[in-house]
């Protein structure tokens, strides 16, 4: 079992690193216009009294700790992975209980990553071909002590695994248990890394990029399209 001891922390500072996301994401307006946080728990509650559908606009607030939360432009990017968590939707890092934000080092990485993960949605829902979703590219930077485990390791192995998520949740259990921040490792769909962070506070700048869409062609996605510029790509396998 891997433990955090056997694996080095290291500085991870990233300027323009890369989050895609489906741009059904909804933004949460108290996160972009309140710049303090720490009032947060006061205005909830007085906003509770007229519109009791906010909570559910902004998810289990409580899993941020109050001195990790981040407020003002962009901030709903950065706390929705957090407060928006579900068991039904685990990942390599985190079972779905705590949340986790994931940021690719490089535009093309974070498409791989996001292609392999839509084609697994698509394939189980037996979804017919055509242009079937929206996504937006989310460009941001990251300042941390991370605990890192590329560079070919061979004991790090077992939390790269392309398809057994178990082995890496249980590390990530364990690193958050001891105070650790956050994962930078190898992509294991793309060329560069990605970083999982377990504090909205790690990232910072966060700024829309464009607007993207996948094509879906029974099989696999095999198009993506800027529509922004309407320049469409094709990816290969």
């Amino acid at each position: 079992m891997i433990g955090a001891g056997d694996v080095p922390v290291n500085p991870v500072q990233w300027d323009g690193a890369v989050r895609i996301i489906r741009s059904a994401y909804p933004p949460i307006d108290l996160f972009e216009d309140i710049a303090a946080p720490e009032d947060w728990p006061l205005l909830i509650a007085a906003e509770q009294k007229t519109n009791p559908r906010l909570m559910e606009t902004l998810g289990q607030i409580d899993l941020v700790p109050p001195d990790r939360r981040v407020g003002g432009p962009g901030a709903s990017y950065l706390m929705a992975p957090f407060t928006h968590t579900s068991p039904d939707r685990p990942s390599r890092f985190t079972d779905g209980v705590q949340g986790a934000l994931y940021v690719a080092r490089d535009f093309e990485t974070a498409v791989q990553e996001t292609v392999h993960h839509h084609t697994r949605f698509m394939t189980a829902t037996a979804q017919a071909p055509g242009w079937t979703s929206d996504f937006r590219e989310i460009v941001l930077d990251i300042d941390a002590a991370l605990h890192d485990i590329r560079g070919g390791d061979p004991r790090f192995a077992p939390l790269l695994d392309p398809d057994d998520y178990a082995t890496p949740q249980g590390f990530a259990r364990r690193l958050r248990a001891t105070g650790g921040q956050g994962i930078v490792y190898p992509s294991v769909r793309g060329a560069r890394d990605c970083a999982a962070l377990f504090f909205p506070d790690l990232a910072r700048a966060p700024r829309q990029g464009r607007h993207l869409g996948y094509h879906w062609d029974g099989a696999r996605v095999d198009l993506l399209r800027d529509r922004s510029s309407g320049t469409v790509y094709r990816i290969t396998p």
